[in-house]
């Protein structure tokens, strides 16, 4: 293949942590957790038991902290991309901080491999390995070995019936 020719690109995949609630539903659960601490919140301070009153305002926030640093987390993502000539992650995580890593995809394989924290997600390329997904479900992580298992094997095949053509060319 010449230089010139742009790349073929067998899969391309972004990864990113589920977040349940949208942020409609977390300004609903805000609003309600509010109004509870503060009638709450008023009955104790009607009844002279004032540092109640502080401590339902203290839960509330830590409440608002929590799900904020939970929305921080969901700014990570995992992007992989497999081309004629190289496979590609990059892990982007919640600070900005980028990591990159660069294959050569001949050897790249994907799979579920056991570790001490249970069942991983796994791109090997020889005796380098990247983990990937931990953020998702086991069953998301193994769909997403297969989904990269299958876009090799066209990439395989694409790669064999190119030497060909260039073979019958030549």
């Amino acid at each position: 293949m010449s230089t010139s020719e742009p790349d073929h690109v067998y899969f391309d995949a972004v990864l990113h942590p589920h977040r349940s609630l949208p942020p409609k539903g977390f300004l609903a659960v805000m609003i309600v957790v509010g109004l509870i601490s503060f009638v709450a919140g008023g009955a104790f301070l009607l009844m002279g038991a004032w540092p109640v009153f502080g401590f339902f305002g203290l839960d509330a926030a830590l409440i608002y902290f929590a799900f904020r640093m939970n929305y921080r987390s969901g700014r990570m993502y995992e992007h992989v991309r497999l081309t004629d000539t190289e496979l590609a992650i990059e892990r982007v995580h919640p600070s900005g901080k980028t990591q990159r890593w660069l294959f050569e995809p001949t050897w790249a394989r994907a799979g579920m491999t056991q570790t001490a924290r249970g069942r991983a997600l796994r791109l090997r390329v020889r005796k380098d390995w990247v983990e990937l997904g931990g953020f998702l479900p086991e069953e998301e992580r193994e769909s997403f070995a297969d989904a990269f298992t299958r876009a090799q094997a066209r990439r395989r095949d694409g790669m064999v019936a190119a030497s060909a053509a260039r073979a019958d060319y030549e």
